[in-house]
């Protein structure tokens, strides 16, 4: 299968980019945060921010963003787990 890969640590994604792929994935920014880096620990550990403050947290720090994520057909999931592939029609 034929596919792009995206390294947004290099190129990382504009918040209206993070708000498009969170939407296309059905998932809050939390659900989508590495809390074991360190970018999590300055900017976002113990503070109660909202999405739109978490979302422009994730557009400076990308490293901070779990990976994969994988989009297709104008919907995306988080693929950590290769299972959830399947939810986009590849197995």
């Amino acid at each position: 299968m034929e596919f792009q890969s995206i390294n947004y640590i290099e190129t990382p994604l504009s918040t209206s980019g993070l708000k498009q792929l969170l939407r296309q994935a059905g998932l809050k920014p939390l659900e989508v945060l590495r809390t074991k880096e360190d970018a999590y620990r300055d900017h976002i550990a113990g503070k109660n921010l909202t999405d739109e403050q978490l979302i422009a947290v994730m557009a400076k720090h990308p490293e901070i963003i779990q990976r994969p994520i994988v989009v297709r057909d104008g919907k995306a999931v988080l693929a950590r787990e290769t299972d959830k592939l399947r939810e986009l029609g590849i197995k």
